[in-house]
């Protein structure tokens, strides 16, 4: 899912993807695990579904620095 909306706290931004780890309520939220390239965890958060949308099939991925959080 990618990020809709940022989180300070762990120094994301709207566009970062992350991994459903789980459904919470047939989809009304989700505990989602974000990590860096080199696959280092940066967090993991629960997050509402207005909070995320789908990944895109045109998508490009990106890369940036992330804030110190």
């Amino acid at each position: 899912m990618v990020l809709a909306c940022p989180l300070p706290a762990l120094g994301l931004e709207p566009g970062d993807v992350g991994v459903v780890i789980h459904v919470h309520g047939q989809g009304a939220a989700y505990e989602v695990e974000f990590i860096s390239l080199d696959g280092r965890t940066i967090g993991l958060q629960t997050l509402e579904a207005h909070q995320l949308r789908p990944v895109s099939a045109s998508a490009v991925p990106h890369e940036r620095l992330r804030a110190a959080a």
